[in-house]
């Protein structure tokens, strides 16, 4: 089963992989964030990951139909400006279109002290 693992890179750049490979944005399905992914909050990078994550995962038409419910559930909570790698599994995926309630693997960084 695949993983997607997002992670916050040099410069705050926000990439995710799908089992170590770029996850697709999708654009062909809607164009949301032609600038990238992000999460933890209700915009545009959230709901540009949702549509690629579970395009990959359940094809494009169950990507269309679920994916504002997808960045609610899921990609809205992973966390704020401090989450800076999270993981997430095909089966809890799964879980999730099957009504489940999931949550998800994070790490964050400690600010520095002033």
């Amino acid at each position: 089963m695949k993983t997607y693992t997002g992670k916050t890179e040099l410069f705050e750049e926000r990439n995710v992989y799908v089992d170590g490979q770029p996850l697709a944005p999708r654009l062909d399905l809607r164009e949301h964030s032609p600038t990238g992914f992000d999460w933890g909050y209700a915009g545009s990078g959230p709901a540009q990951l949702a549509l690629a994550i579970l395009a990959d995962h359940a094809g494009d038409q169950v990507a269309l139909r679920r994916y504002l419910d997808f960045r609610r559930d899921v990609i809205e909570p992973i966390g704020t400006f401090d989450t800076n790698h999270w993981g997430l599994t095909g089966e809890q995926i799964d879980r999730w279109l099957a009504g489940e309630r999931i949550e998800i693997a994070v790490s964050g960084h400690q600010p520095a002290a002033s």
